[in-house]
């Protein structure tokens, strides 16, 4: 959460993700940063090009959780979970990373590890993460699974 927080400050989003709004302060975000306006020194440079990576991942960040991003993948990610089983989990910090035997992989936002252990220890792992997971955490489709998938 506190990674979401940090990108619509940095993009000045105050609640719902609106995907015109934040393309323009992407924009307008990029032109100042861009990293051959900073050529006066390498700090600056350096610096600028960080900022400029920051600004990058923050911007498809937010895209990726906004509303009508997850609206217009509502259908795929429902047969998803229709369909496919839990292939593997992964958690770090409050991010659930679960990847499905059909190729498939969505991270999942402000699970805490007491959570993460029940659905370790439950008789049926989907079933649980169904009901207490998948419906009532924050998600999107992971990056990692958007490289793997062919253009």
């Amino acid at each position: 959460m506190k990674r979401i927080n940090e990108y619509k400050k940095l993009f000045n989003v105050e609640k719902e993700i609106d995907l015109k709004e934040l393309k323009t302060s992407y924009r307008n975000l990029v032109k100042e940063w861009h990293p051959d306006k900073f050529q006066e020194t390498d700090e600056l440079h350096a610096e600028a090009e960080m900022r400029s990576k920051q600004i990058i991942d923050g911007y498809h960040f937010l895209v990726s959780i906004a509303p009508a991003t997850k609206a217009a993948n509502l259908e795929e990610y429902n047969i998803t979970l229709a369909t496919a089983a839990i292939a593997d989990l992964q958690h770090k910090g409050n991010v659930l990373e679960v990847t499905f035997n059909n190729g498939s992989t969505y991270e999942y936002f402000g699970v805490n590890k007491a959570l993460f252990t029940k659905l370790l220890q439950a008789d049926r792992q989907f079933r649980f993460a169904k009901r207490n997971i998948f419906t009532s955490f924050l998600y999107r489709k992971s990056k990692k699974d958007m490289e793997m998938q062919p253009a």
